[in-house]
């Protein structure tokens, strides 16, 4: 049994082995990216890590080199995803959100630095933004239906959807031209700045119930969740009439 991983500088010569013995010269670039990359934001045993594993076109379809490696880190609670140059070049039209995410926090751990010098398109990031979020209006509607209006559910529903909600948060911030703050809490109050006419407080209080804060009867609940989604509308009616 592994422990609690406190620092992830702590695997990366471990990590960087094992890439290199399953992959040999045919690893391009290892990439810590997300929460876990920025300065004071990791928190051992809650935070995700998740790896950027970059290959060369020649073992990028040979999926069994990287069984061992998987099954090995996936048991220490570490994410990775495979990618070539190429197909990162290719996606920046596809996938924007994801890569602005990705290169707003990251640390090279070996290798080429594949991200530094990605360049995203406005209008991509904005279609995919209406995309998104139009998507995740129709998910929070069925969510309610589904829920049946019961306090548990409820707040299943506020918790999860908050986690996927915030990057796209942070790259409307990009859009706008924004600093992108770490914090859940700093990226809300950061966002009515660029956006005003949105309520930060229904944000603030959704992540108040993903982290186990604050009192909120069963009631006051199934209002924030009516709220939220009235603010992801919101939100979505602003991409729509954005000019970029």
């Amino acid at each position: 049994m592994w422990g609690t991983i406190n620092d992830p500088k702590d695997i990366f010569e471990e990590l960087t082995q094992d890439c290199k013995d399953a992959f040999g010269k045919d690893l391009v670039s290892l990439i810590l990216y997300g929460s876990a990359a920025a300065v004071g934001q990791y928190i051992p045993g809650q935070s995700d890590l998740n790896i950027l594993i970059v290959l060369g076109p020649a073992v990028i379809d040979d999926e069994e080199r990287a069984l061992p490696l998987m099954g090995k880190w996936k048991k220490r609670k570490v994410a990775a995803i495979f990618m070539t140059q190429a197909y990162i070049c290719s996606s920046l039209d596809t996938f924007p959100v994801e890569f602005i995410n990705m290169r707003m926090n990251y640390l090279v751990i070996d290798g080429e630095d594949v991200l530094k010098d990605l360049k995203v398109e406005s209008c991509n990031l904005r279609l995919q933004l209406e995309r998104e979020l139009k998507g995740k209006i129709f998910h929070l509607q069925q969510g309610f239906l589904e829920s049946e209006g019961k306090d548990k559910e409820l707040r299943r529903i506020i918790s999860l959807s908050l986690g996927s909600f915030v990057p796209l948060f942070k790259a409307l911030l990009y859009l706008r031209g924004y600093e992108v703050p770490q914090g859940r809490r700093d990226v809300i109050k950061a966002l009515s700045l660029a956006y005003p006419t949105i309520t930060p407080d229904v944000y603030l209080h959704c992540i108040d119930i993903r982290e186990g804060k604050g009192k909120f009867s069963a009631n006051e609940v199934k209002q924030l969740y009516k709220s939220y989604q009235k603010e992801i509308v919101k939100l979505s009616c602003l991409i729509d009439c954005m000019e970029v």
